[in-house]
């Protein structure tokens, strides 16, 4: 495949996904049969049990549109207790459940002796491609996701993005990492966001060419289910979950302003983050753990000053912007539910890398 432009001039982590982050894994559970076109994606903070050995963390919702589970008590404790799993919106109870039910075996006295876990699962509402009334994500879903992480995953429509769309194209899992300042920032995301009209793809405004490939393309008409409004008249109604890792020494209020630098990437790509829209960013280090067990010490930690987090800030921009455009280079076309359809960017817009975008 050919490469997909690339953001700014930092230099990538060799492979240039999240996973650069030493100790991050991803994985993936894709459902791909006709009108099931759904998933969930794990992404593991490190290889032990975070209900142990918990990791800061931090989130900032930019647009309040969405139904995750967890946030209130990460924004009250900073700490991320399970992996974070990410699925479609109604499939958040089936996996919050798994994830609690992962917890209980590994830790038998959780929600008895010890304290109950705080399981985190973020979504996205995949229904164009997706029949969410049908319910198919179970844990079982999320414990093969779980068990596929791994430091190499794949892009595109795969776990939970494989129902996803952005900017009217097919949308889904996209990942970069970027060096600065001698620390790593990785990105992952879960684009299911944007009006076509508004792409900005490297700097570039493709939105006009788009809206002509998707008529020229007939994306919607009898491929999708009748009464159904044309595709640029649809409002702002998707959603977008950004994930930040770094093994920079930070605490949970210095990675809630690298989270909020996420944003500035998503807004690169010409997001304005529309009412119907969930935006959400999280960021967590893996410097350092702190335990759950009150007996064991916690640790004494040289945390970065606040005065140097600008080459962090920039490369949390910057990697966003690179997982979201490679969410849109890596997805291939789906057709779902009621033959809905929502095809490659590549296939609609040829383009040629271009150069890097500063």
């Amino acid at each position: 495949m050919q490469p997909a432009p690339r953001i700014g001039r930092l230099v990538s982590g060799p492979r240039d996904l999240i996973s650069d982050v030493a100790g991050v894994s991803v994985g993936h559970c894709t459902l791909a049969e006709g009108p099931l076109q759904t998933g969930v994606t794990v992404v593991r903070p490190h290889a032990g049990d975070p209900y142990r050995d918990r990791v800061p963390a931090a989130a900032v919702v930019i647009n309040g549109f969405g139904k995750s589970v967890g946030l209130m008590q990460l924004a009250e404790l900073g700490v991320l207790e399970t992996p974070i799993a990410l699925t479609n919106t109604f499939a958040v109870g089936a996996v919050a459940q798994a994830q609690v039910q992962a917890c209980v075996a590994g830790n038998p006295g959780c929600g008895r002796r010890l304290p109950s876990v705080n399981p985190l699962v973020f979504e996205c509402n995949d229904g164009t491609l997706n029949d969410m009334q049908a319910m198919a994500i179970g844990q079982a879903h999320y414990r093969d996701a779980f068990d596929a992480a791994a430091a190499d995953f794949a892009q595109g429509a795969v776990g939970a993005g494989r129902g996803m769309s952005c900017f009217g194209a097919k949308g889904g899992i996209g990942s970069a990492s970027r060096v600065a300042a001698g620390f790593t920032v990785g990105a992952l995301v879960l684009a299911n966001f944007g009006r076509p009209e508004q792409l900005i793809l490297a700097g570039r405004p493709l939105g006009a060419r788009l809206v002509e490939a998707l008529a020229a393309a007939g994306q919607r008409g009898a491929q999708t289910a009748a009464g159904e409004p044309s595709i640029r008249d649809e409002p702002e109604k998707g959603s977008i979950i950004m994930l930040l890792a770094t093994d920079a020494p930070l605490d949970a209020r210095q990675l809630r302003r690298l989270a909020l630098r996420a944003g500035a990437g998503l807004a690169r790509t010409g997001s304005v983050f529309g009412h119907g829209s969930g935006d959400v960013a999280l960021a967590f280090s893996t410097a350092y753990t702190l335990p759950q067990d009150p007996a064991r010490p916690m640790p004494a930690v040289a945390l970065l000053h606040d005065a140097r987090l600008d080459p962090l800030f920039q490369a949390a921009a910057d990697a966003t912007e690179q997982a979201i455009v490679h969410a849109l280079w890596h997805a291939q076309t789906v057709v779902g539910r009621d033959g809905a359809c929502r095809r490659a960017l590549r296939e609609l817009l040829p383009l040629d890398p271009g150069p890097a975008r500063d």
